[in-house]
């Protein structure tokens, strides 16, 4: 476990006051946890998370790619789908 000090504004230490409270965690470490989690979720991108390179491999077996010679090709494909 790593320990840090941060140092937070009035207003930031309220917010995580409040969702301390509302989530009823223990401690003010477990309130900046749940939000670390939280931020990662929209912040990761896509193609980085486990559950995406699950999805990617299971459409890949299932053969539902279509591979491209060039760039015009696929852009004929998109603009008549």
């Amino acid at each position: 476990m790593v320990q840090t000090i941060i140092n937070l504004k009035v207003h930031q230490d309220r917010i995580l006051n409040i969702v301390k409270g509302k989530y009823g965690f223990r401690n003010k470490s477990d309130a900046v946890n749940f939000i670390i989690e939280k931020f990662e979720e929209g912040f990761i991108e896509p193609e980085l998370r486990p559950e995406y390179i699950e999805k990617i491999k299971t459409l890949e077996k299932k053969n539902k790619f279509t591979h491209y010679q060039d760039l015009s090709s696929l852009r004929k494909d998109v603009e008549h789908a």
